[in-house]
């Protein structure tokens, strides 16, 4: 299944929940197994129609 318009992915959500937070979600960063890794990866995009929505 997907969507048919619009389509979104889990880091577009978290990049989205992180920018309604206040943090930069390219940024933010984490340690595993030595090696640097953002929690939306490189393919996270905020969602600016639930930003727009919020409001």
């Amino acid at each position: 299944w997907q969507a048919a318009e619009n389509p979104s992915y889990s880091y577009d959500l978290h990049a989205t929940s992180l920018h309604l937070l206040g943090l930069d979600h390219e940024r933010l960063s984490f340690y595993h197994n030595g090696i640097a890794r953002r929690l939306t990866d490189v393919h996270g995009h905020v969602i600016q129609p639930i930003i727009e929505a919020s409001v």
